[in-house]
């Protein structure tokens, strides 16, 4: 048994893993500067799930208006998985150009938001490490704003491009928020701070659907009203959501211009050694690091399992409004538009409640690792419940209780596979060093972005091919998608037991 004085032997489990330390005290959480964050935050997915209730039907009669599937439906979750965004604050309704143009192009125009978004989020990123928080914040938050208004602007596909690249090149503020709640919070009281961005999320996606399906194609949804029906919204019949989401990003901007404190230190207050003497300043770097010295362990552990959680999560996002759209005879369950916003809005709900309830409780009793990993392992049974969905649908020869109690636990599975994105994000801020947050939050981003931008397509492509050639009596895409969770549960497993400290 080693004594005091006897050196310990360093491990590779070492080398990652922090000590363990007596339990500290907790520190008060900054409330006021994160709810500005946390307002940021909200624009999201009440800009983006506006889109939810109805976008599938719109993109089925756009494809079939134009004949480009030749009238089977089996294909149309190739070109769900072609027009489908991935929610980010600019993507709004998308008008429906009349164009084949159109279709053949949407995966271009698609493409060129992810590029321009991987291209630039880690630059806006490191930009915050050297410039400040604030100012990317202000940037990235007015140039959502321009991109809401000019997608609902748009009548031609440049139009559309523009506001897609304007988005993708101006908005930042993804891995810069996430930064500052690093910056502003410690080990002791993050997951308290973090639990509300799930429940923020869940949020505005519950008044996403509503604002959507409400303000949409004003000119037909209030044909009595006067304003309503100018020649106006029948020209640009989407603009309404995209007015009311951007007026909501307008005034966060001028909330983060006049509430926000600047958080990075050296761009703050400058910080006076308290050393007696210049050989006991420490040697820490008070600037950001080059991002080669950023590749470690810690943070590539952490990146990778952020960017499997992402590809999943995204791919469930596809898959589950393209599940509940199509024909049972075809896979699905054949809801309409509002039994789909409604289940999607108590989805949000209860991914709120439930993230505000137990997740920092998870963390405290669980640790970072097992609320991760408790969280990766519900789509392990997510994707065996949908091939169950559609064959008890079959067999009864419509839905009945049984289907509609297994659409429930998918969302109940849904919910707490989302407390897995606070627990990674615990890894991500702790492989940080300090005055690198913003560099490791860009690069987690950007890898989350390439992996958004795949996830969709490829899961709405396998489940139309799939149905199209009977892969599995329809159920591959399931079969596929269930063994990349095992894959993603063994990267999980690999995760330190217990998450590391705060690095300088």
């Amino acid at each position: 048994m080693a004594t005091p004085l006897e050196p310990q032997i360093a491990t590779e489990e070492t080398a990652l893993l922090a000590k363990r330390k007596p339990k500290q005290e907790r520190t008060p959480v900054p409330w006021k500067q994160i709810s500005v964050i946390l307002l940021i935050q909200v624009c999201e997915p009440i800009a983006s799930q506006s889109i939810y209730p109805y976008i599938n039907q719109a993109r089925r009669c756009l494809i079939f208006e134009l004949d480009v599937t030749g009238g089977d439906e089996k294909k149309v979750g190739y070109y769900a998985g072609l027009v489908r965004r991935v929610v980010r604050p600019a993507d709004t309704v998308l008008p429906l150009i009349a164009s084949r143009r159109f279709v053949i192009f949407a995966d271009s125009w698609e493409a060129l938001f992810f590029v321009t978004e991987a291209m630039s989020t880690l630059q806006w990123s490191r930009a915050s490490d050297s410039v400040g928080r604030k100012p990317i914040l202000l940037i990235g938050t007015f140039g959502s704003f321009l991109s809401i208004l000019c997608f609902g602007l748009s009548k031609t596909f440049t139009a559309l491009v523009i506001s897609r690249c304007l988005c993708g090149l101006l908005n930042g503020n993804v891995g810069v928020m996430k930064s500052t709640l690093g910056d502003l919070t410690d080990k002791t009281n993050r997951a308290e701070a973090l639990v509300f961005l799930p429940i923020v999320w869940a949020a505005g996606a519950s008044v996403g659907p509503l604002i959507g399906g409400a303000l949409a194609r004003p000119h037909d949804r209030f044909p009595s009203s006067a304003f309503f029906s100018h020649q106006f919204w029948l020209e640009f019949p989407y603009f309404l959501p995209c007015l009311v989401t951007g007026c909501f990003v307008l005034f966060s901007w001028f909330v983060v211009l006049i509430v926000f404190k600047e958080t990075v230190p050296h761009k703050s207050e400058p910080s006076t050694p308290t050393c007696e003497s210049p050989s006991e300043v420490p040697l820490v770097p008070q600037g950001p690091l080059p991002l080669r010295e950023l590749i470690t362990r810690p943070v590539l552990l952490s990146v990778a399992n952020y960017v499997t959680l992402a590809f999943l999560n995204t791919s469930l996002g596809a898959l589950i409004p393209l599940f509940l759209t199509m024909p049972i005879s075809i896979g699905g369950l054949g809801l309409d538009p509002p039994k789909i916003g409604l289940i999607l809005s108590i989805y949000g709900v209860f991914t709120g409640t439930f993230n505000l309830l137990f997740f920092a409780k998870l963390v405290r009793w669980m640790g970072e690792k097992r609320t991760f990993i408790l969280g990766m392992s519900t789509t392990l049974l997510v994707f065996l419940l949908f091939p169950a969905m559609n064959m008890l649908a079959k067999a009864n020869g419509g839905l009945q209780w049984h289907s509609y109690a297994l659409v429930g636990c998918v969302l109940l599975l849904g919910a707490i596979m989302d407390v897995s994105f606070g627990a990674i994000f615990m890894f991500i801020i702790a492989s940080a060093p300090r005055y690198s947050r913003g560099s490791v939050n860009g690069l987690s981003q950007t890898s989350a972005s390439i992996a958004r931008a795949i996830g969709p397509a490829l899961c709405t492509s396998l489940f139309s091919t799939s149905q199209q050639y009977n892969l599995l009596g329809g159920y591959f895409v399931y079969a596929v998608f269930f063994l990349i969770s095992c894959g993603a549960m063994w990267l999980a497993d690999s995760l330190p037991e217990e998450i590391w400290d705060d690095i300088e």
